[in-house]
């Protein structure tokens, strides 16, 4: 191996290392936000999103907003889901990913519904599991066998589940009882 091709190995290997511990680190930090349906990986997410808002503006539903300036100048004005107070209704022509003229977000091909969340029932909460039957969040489920009654208890099936959230927002008690959180730090760009 000559000079040169050592230090374009070295230099190759010290690139792949930093780009390994940036995705990481951006990755652990997406835990804390939920990114619109088909959001590619964080970290390429932030490379493509020009902050356009296109996403924001197409959603009939509102549930899309732009990430606060205090997170970081990086994710500032990045779309992201508010799903704690509303859910995303999985719209059948996803105004929000054709929007996306950078593909931040993009449409997978065989048109499933990627997981953007994790659903998770709060049995201590849960009416159903105290006594009364309940069943709201069932019902308002578009997933078909994503959420499922189980001698007259919900059951998520985080298979097919995708994390929309409409089943908290069916949820009739205060506080709810279904916990919504990031399926982010779980997307990753290298392995």
């Amino acid at each position: 191996m000559d000079r040169r091709d050592f230090f374009r190995r070295g230099i190759g290997k010290a690139t792949e290392v930093a780009v390994k511990s940036v995705d990481k680190r951006v990755a652990d930090r997406a835990k804390h936000w939920i990114r619109p349906p088909y959001a590619i990986a964080e970290f390429e997410f932030l490379l493509a999103c020009t902050r356009c808002n296109a996403c924001i503006d197409a959603c009939p539903h509102h549930v899309i907003f732009p990430l606060a300036a205090r997170l970081g100048a990086d994710v500032a004005n990045t779309p992201a889901l508010d799903l704690l107070k509303t859910g995303c209704h999985l719209c059948e022509d996803w105004p929000c990913v054709n929007a996306c003229e950078t593909k931040a977000l993009v449409r997978s091909e065989d048109e499933s519904v990627e997981k953007f969340a994790n659903a998770e029932i709060n049995e201590s909460l849960c009416l159903p599991f105290s006594g009364p039957e309940c069943g709201a969040c069932v019902y308002a489920c578009p997933v078909e066998n994503a959420l499922v009654l189980e001698h007259e208890k919900p059951v998520i099936n985080q298979e097919i589940c995708v994390g929309c959230a409409l089943c908290r927002e069916a949820c009739v008690v205060e506080v709810k009882a279904i916990n919504i959180t990031s399926n982010n730090a779980q997307k990753s760009i290298v392995n």
